[in-house]
């Protein structure tokens, strides 16, 4: 599970999700009114609906309701009553709201990587239990990065803003942790032959697979390997495109690595 991984690295963690904040800020107050309202690659989120979540889901990592809604079964369920109730907000509300939660998640994140409390099980809907200091800046990373280069920058036809190797190692610390979670929970007939996910260039690096979750692959040898660049996980890995579109590349048991591929769902 999660706790087979190597713990992330606090300190980075901070500052990807300090420098993905500023980033999606920057972006969402470039926008003109109709680049706002416009639809964006999420079915039924507007862009202005993509802030209106990111914003609540850093307020409810620090709030008592945030804590009540985690416990909810369905993390895709209790994030779309938020956004909900959004919509009737005007966009300096909800700016004001994206600017104050992420800050104050920053600020929360800062303090608690410092004490025993960063290590404290926090669970997260069907996604299972995280230590807390990987919940907030994990999470909240992850969301950033993602929402805005996969969904919205993609659904204005402007460029995707760059990244680079700090912010990409958040981003799959969370990703990976997660995935050890929905690997142990479901594990894929045959999977305790062993995989090896491979993720290169900047960020990257290498989990061994089995029935228990990810860990450091250590020398032991798998029945298949999985190879594609980090930059390209985030968007597969949520199944917003297909695996078998990206530059995906197996060896050995292409059939064992298939069919785990096809159950990897990051959400």
């Amino acid at each position: 599970m999660a706790n087979r991984l190597p713990t992330p690295d606090l300190k980075n963690l901070h500052a990807a999700f300090r420098t993905e904040s500023t980033v999606m800020l920057e972006f969402a107050n470039s926008l003109t009114t109709s680049q706002w309202n416009a639809p964006s690659k999420a079915a039924g989120w507007s862009i202005a609906d993509m802030v209106g979540h990111i914003g609540s889901t850093a307020h409810n990592m620090y709030t008592p309701a945030g804590l009540k809604a985690a416990r909810q079964p369905s993390l895709e369920v209790v994030n779309e009553d938020p956004v909900q109730v959004r919509r009737a907000w005007s966009r300096q509300q909800v700016m004001a709201e994206l600017e104050s939660a992420t800050r104050t998640a920053a600020r929360m994140l800062a303090l608690v990587r410092h004490t025993p409390m960063r290590a404290v099980p926090m669970r997260l809907n069907e996604l299972g239990s995280y230590p807390m200091a990987l919940l907030v800046g994990g999470a909240l990373v992850f969301d950033l990065h993602t929402h805005l280069r996969h969904d919205m920058t993609p659904a204005l036809n402007l460029p995707t803003p760059p990244t680079d190797a700090n912010r990409m190692r958040a981003v799959l610390d969370w990703m990976t942790a997660v995935l050890s979670n929905q690997t142990a929970k479901s594990p894929a007939p045959g999977i305790d032959a062993g995989l090896i996910l491979t993720l290169t260039g900047p960020g990257g690096g290498a989990w061994w697979i089995d029935a228990d979750g990810l860990a450091t692959p250590g020398s032991r040898t798998p029945a298949a390997r999985i190879t594609a660049p980090a930059i390209t996980f985030p968007d597969w890995g949520t199944q917003r495109s297909s695996w078998r579109d990206a530059d995906v590349e197996i060896a050995g048991d292409t059939e064992l690595a298939a069919l785990y591929l096809n159950t990897v769902n990051v959400i």
